[in-house]
């Protein structure tokens, strides 16, 4: 989700992930809750964790973010959700039924599942949250994950106000059973139901506190393993366990806080001194001596690209050759081993781990390589002139933004002396933007060239390819292209997997071949954790689970 989209930080996720991030407000509350002691002195089996930035939004209907999700995901349960191998388990629904052809899921809630101030969640619930998720008025940019859902896409596109809600395939059957219809078999839709958009919410409060129902302890109901008590703005949240969640006996920690570090030198510092338990990045220049020095250092794998995104609708990145000489002007290697020390060299876009129609095959494998993994400066040189810019001639200035971060940082100024070394242009200059800032300019399409990041929001490649689809709110590129969505449509309706994969294949050839990016390198995670903590998940997917997790000294 993936994405501070959805997109994504391995190295830095406040992409996060591409995930990119919704659209609530800044604005946070002060705490009403009594004043937090010092992170240090924590009472209780609290675990501290550090992700980055405070993400713009926790509404799961308007989150795109990682560090978002993994609140959400503390917050509220779906049906279903993801066990340690990231695999759908039940969850607000224990059992469900799927019809012969694989189109027709019917959910059975628990009767025992509550909310944390103790009203039972009921299938009104879950009606309620993916209605406003779909409706155009709440602007969701991840609404297209429940397109799969019959009539679902055409009540969100509708502009007239004709397509009515009740034709949409959700049904209420009582209020401990839904029934979904999808338009076609969706072999990964019990992984979609445990996605941060699909959770549940409480129409009673939304229609009570309005746009800023997700900004105060007071008003942020959930119905997951943990309930948010406290928020200082820009600083911290605290959750605890939810004493009316339905499997709290199985929680074995009292809480985690959440805290907002954006700089990784910053957040290793906290780590050394006992401050934090658990943070999602460190510096890169110290990840060798962190290798030789220190148990607690881990890179963990994560299905996810970071990539430059051209704006292909601003010159000169409207020329399909000028696209294509920055891309070869990188040496993704050289990034890769020498400045991130970390992470795999991206060829392509959907990252390897992901699996295609036949078993034991990666998707990635059988789609190739599409980039090279050295720089290739002769041909880019040479596209450039063809493009009317010979050894940068002409070419208007340009500027590569990034998020204020200093991983972000060091591959940005990497970059920039390969883009003059590889190109032979000097007009070329870095601005960094704050989070909140930097993902409204990408959306905005103010840009020419960004950094970007995707982690998957479930392990298929429809979650890397369906995001350039034409409007879609995570196609920062502002590329549009008639035969692609069409791909997706099909690739949506497919019969088999050997189809579908097929599709997808195509598809991702197309945005590949029109060079809308430069994947530079597929994520790992550069994580620290202390050795007391056990249990804890950290999926691939991006997400950190609390759920499970002890503190064991």
């Amino acid at each position: 989700m993936m994405k501070n989209k959805l997109v994504v930080f391995v190295l830095v996720l406040s992409l996060m992930v591409t995930l990119v991030a919704g659209c609530g407000s800044d604005k946070k509350p002060q705490a009403e809750a009594p004043k937090e002691q010092p992170k240090s002195q924590v009472q209780g089996k609290f675990i501290r964790h550090n992700h980055g930035q405070e993400p713009e939004t926790i509404d799961p209907a308007l989150n795109t973010t990682v560090n978002g999700g993994t609140i959400i995901l503390s917050a509220f349960e779906g049906l279903t959700t993801l066990d340690e191998n990231d695999n759908p388990a039940p969850g607000v629904a224990e059992k469900w039924d799927i019809s012969p052809d694989k189109t027709k899921y019917t959910f059975y809630l628990r009767k025992n599942a509550k909310w944390s101030d103790g009203k039972p969640v009921t299938a009104n619930d879950f009606y309620y949250a993916w209605k406003r998720a779909l409706n155009p008025k709440t602007a969701a940019e991840y609404a297209y994950q429940l397109f799969y859902i019959k009539n679902a896409e055409e009540f969100n596109s509708d502009k007239t106000g004709k397509v009515n809600f009740e034709d949409v395939g959700i049904k209420v059957k009582d209020d401990y059973t839904l029934e979904v219809q999808l338009k076609s078999p969706t072999p990964f839709w019990l992984k979609l139901t445990a996605f941060p958009t699909l959770a549940p919410v409480r129409e009673d409060i939304i229609t009570k506190y309005g746009d800023k129902w997700a900004l105060s302890p007071e008003s942020y109901i959930g119905n997951g393993p943990f309930k948010m008590v406290e928020w200082k703005s820009k600083d911290m949240m605290k959750f605890v366990k939810n004493e009316h969640y339905w499997n709290k006996d199985a929680i074995k920690i009292d809480g985690y806080i959440e805290t907002f570090i954006a700089e990784a030198s910053t957040m290793l510092s906290a780590f050394e001194a006992g401050e934090v338990d658990v943070i999602d990045e460190v510096p890169l220049e110290e990840i060798p001596r962190l290798k030789k020095e220190s148990k607690e250092f881990k890179i963990l794998p994560q299905l996810g690209t970071y990539y430059y995104c051209f704006n292909v609708k601003k010159a000169p990145f409207n020329n399909l050759k000028v696209r294509k000489a920055f891309a070869l002007a990188i040496d993704r290697e050289d990034i890769v081993d020498k400045v991130r020390k970390s992470g795999i060299p991206a060829t392509a876009f959907v990252p390897p781990g992901v699996p295609d129609a036949e078993p034991g095959k990666d998707f990635r494998t059988v789609g190739g390589a599409f980039f090279p993994i050295k720089a290739q400066p002769e041909e880019a040189k040479k596209l450039l002139a063809e493009a009317g810019y010979p050894e940068g001639k002409g070419l208007p200035p340009i500027t590569l933004i990034y998020n204020t971060n200093e991983g972000h940082k060091k591959i940005a100024e990497a970059a920039l002396e390969m883009f003059k070394k590889n190109l032979g242009i000097s007009n070329i200059t870095l601005t960094n933007q704050e989070w909140a800032v930097f993902v409204n300019t990408r959306q905005k399409g103010d840009f020419q060239i960004a950094r970007h990041g995707w982690l998957g929001d479930y392990n298929d490649p429809m979650t890397f390819i369906d995001l350039f689809t034409t409007g879609n709110g995570n196609n920062d590129a502002q590329w549009s292209n008639k035969e692609f969505d069409k791909l997706i449509q099909k690739a949506r309706l497919a019969a088999n997997e050997k189809e579908r994969m097929e599709i997808l294949h195509k598809a991702e050839k197309l945005f590949l071949d029109d060079v809308i990016m430069i994947p530079i390198f597929h994520y790992t995670e550069n994580t620290m954790i202390k050795s007391y903590i056990k249990n804890l998940h950290k999926s691939p997917l991006g997400f950190t689970y609390f759920d499970k997790a002890e503190i064991v000294k």
